[in-house]
């Protein structure tokens, strides 16, 4: 048997890679009745069919350290959150989302936001302000013009991370430019709609190199919420986790009530007032479903 690493699955194929090359496989009748679906991402064993044709079987997945439902990965070291400055106009509500999403299952981000050449020099730091004081590494890129890429390829070595973000704003593109290959169809913005052609169809790894993988996934225009309370949320914002215990209620929704430490935080400039405004707007949405 050998052990690898699940690229992709396409039309009930699994195609994994091994330190002998990628083979093509299928799930046994095992994962059936287990109910279990091999994800990108998944560390497992196979056994070999057809040495020729490189062919095998997943005969079993190794335990996952974690995944995640949208994109469906297994076994990330972190997540690159991709957004651009313009073409499309981000919506920085949704670039919360994300983060929420992988600060609830325990996986560090960095933002990258591209098109830099679209911004003014005061915009790409007002919004490299907000993140970098909320405790994210933020990268600016311009895969047009070719500036930012070695930072990227800094923080991507030695680790597999997932590429997540909307539509249109670069992911593939960005990708052809790390590997230097022309490996993912990119499409062109549409006029009508103002947002990008979808054009990755299935969640893959790609190898930049032997230690390193990244993720393509499928772009977002929009993000649901994980099922949670709405308690939870103000620990999920890490600028605001030092302030959470400073309010004069021990229950404090950080909104309504007075001597509110992350309310004063807000005040002081030490919280982003747009981050805080997300953190609202997030906590009314839960507290509205859990209601109906």
């Amino acid at each position: 048997m050998l052990e690898g690493r699940i690229l992709k699955g396409i039309g009930g194929f699994y195609y994994v890679h091994t330190d002998e090359g990628v083979y093509q496989c299928r799930a046994k009748g095992l994962f059936r009745k287990k109910s279990m679906k091999p994800l990108a991402g998944d560390m497992c064993h196979i056994e070999l069919t057809n040495t020729e044709d490189v062919e095998g079987n997943v005969v079993d997945i190794m335990d996952r350290k974690n995944e995640l439902i949208r994109p469906p990965v297994a076994n990330i070291d972190q997540a690159l959150i991709v957004f651009a400055f313009h073409s499309p106009e981000p919506a920085w509500g949704l670039l919360d989302r994300f983060l929420i999403m992988m600060e609830r299952n325990g996986i560090s981000s960095v933002i990258c936001i591209n098109k830099d050449d679209l911004a003014s020099g005061d915009e790409s730091d007002a919004i490299r302000g907000i993140y970098e004081s909320a405790g994210y590494k933020v990268l600016v890129t311009s895969v047009r013009e070719e500036r930012g890429l070695d930072k990227v390829r800094e923080v991507l070595k030695g680790k597999v991370t997932s590429l997540a973000g909307p539509s249109g704003v670069g992911k593939s593109s960005l990708i052809n430019a790390l590997t230097g290959q022309d490996l993912m169809e990119t499409g062109d913005l549409s006029l009508k709609l103002g947002r990008g052609k979808q054009t990755t169809r299935h969640t893959e790894l790609i190898s930049l190199d032997n230690d390193t993988f990244i993720f393509d996934s499928p772009g977002f225009s929009a993000m649901d919420l994980p099922d949670m309370e709405s308690h939870e949320l103000a620990g999920l914002f890490p600028e605001m986790r030092e302030y959470i215990g400073t309010c004069y209620y021990s229950d404090c929704t950080h909104i309504h009530e007075p001597e509110c430490g992350v309310k004063e935080a807000v005040g002081n400039g030490r919280i982003a007032k747009v981050r805080y405004d997300s953190y609202t707007d997030i906590y009314k949405e839960i507290e509205d479903r859990r209601r109906f």
